[in-house]
């Protein structure tokens, strides 16, 4: 479906309007300067030249992929040099930005450790997915209380997701997919109130989902849960059940157990996705299924339900792909 942080472009654009422009002053701000240059020599490659204008003869306003604000001149707002093929390590001296709102280095071949970033209290995104990222998630990562949206897949990420990770009250979507990120799942997700997209998605995360998660109040239209192609074990909470305009709900390839609840028909009616293939599930289809009115995908393969496939099932007009295979439902 190419999901990734459907909302995130409408909210952003509260957030970063006239106040954001280049700053053409001579004078700059020595904190900033430097630590925009010492980020430049840490970069082992550059092949599209992004940063050819990054020189004195420029103020440093005026480079490439750099915004300043109009209320604290010559201090970096934004820093965005996404898609450019770089290659070097991401430096602790962007930590100093403390103005920055908006931090984007996605689709690069950045390495090494993610600097903690613990002083940019004023970041609200966050983007470095899609690099060459080691290490673990610093703790102090969650002392960007503005933060609003945190992509850091396809990384090679180790580790456990920081337990106080509710303490981002403010996010809106969160991607951690397709690292290699260990432990369990913080029930702290469910402390953050706006949050409409979570994606943890291939990983090594194990033990059970969190009841918390079925906590998140905002889960309203284009929300969705990711969390399939990882090692997570125990019965699937009935509290996701409570997540009433779910839109796609990923549980697939874990090692869940247990029957599905009853009234698995309350999940959603807006719910189009819904991924339980691939796990230990047990029992009956409850024919309540057949009320979730606007699936396009139902994926109940490789588990090991029994009985009858559900009449039910015929009901949902707007399917387009059901996947039944390696069950032993009567009859196969």
């Amino acid at each position: 479906m190419g999901l990734r942080m459907l909302v995130l472009p409408v909210l952003l654009g509260l957030f970063y309007g006239a106040s954001d422009i280049n700053c053409s002053a001579v004078r700059g701000n020595t904190t900033d300067h430097r630590s925009l240059l010492d980020f430049k020599g840490a970069i082992r490659a550059d092949p599209r030249g992004a940063l050819s204008s990054w020189n004195e003869n420029i103020h440093y306003c005026m480079w490439s992929g750099i915004k300043c604000s109009t209320w604290h001149p010559e201090r970096v707002t934004v820093l965005n040099l996404a898609n450019l093929s770089l290659t070097g390590q991401i430096t602790p001296s962007l930590g100093n930005l403390t103005f920055l709102r908006e931090l984007k280095l996605s689709n690069n071949l950045l390495s090494g450790q993610l600097p903690p970033f613990n002083r940019l209290i004023r970041l609200r995104v966050l983007y470095l997915h899609d690099n060459l990222l080691q290490g673990s998630i610093p703790n102090a990562l969650t002392n960007c209380s503005e933060l609003v949206g945190l992509d850091l897949s396809s990384n090679m990420l180790v580790g456990s997701i920081p337990q106080n990770i509710g303490s981002l009250s403010n996010l809106v979507g969160i991607d951690l997919s397709n690292n290699s990120l260990t432990g369990n799942i913080p029930p702290t997700f469910g402390n953050n109130t706006y949050l409409e997209e979570l994606r943890l998605t291939h990983n090594q995360l194990k033990g059970r989902i969190p009841e918390d998660l079925g906590k998140l109040p905002n889960m309203g239209r284009n929300r969705a849960v990711f969390l399939g192609q990882n090692r997570l074990s125990g019965r699937v909470p009935t509290t996701l059940f409570n997540l009433s305009k779910l839109i796609i709900l990923d549980l697939s390839t874990n090692k869940l157990r247990g029957t599905l609840p009853y009234d698995i028909g309350n999940l959603s009616v807006s719910v189009q996705w819904l991924l339980l293939g691939a796990n230990n599930l047990s029992g009956t289809v409850p024919p309540s299924i057949g009320a979730l009115k606007n699936l396009t995908v139902l994926d109940l393969g490789g588990n090991n339900f029994v009985g009858p496939i559900p009449y039910s099932i015929g009901n949902l007009a707007n399917l387009q792909r059901l996947y039944l295979s390696n069950n032993h439902f009567d009859g196969w």
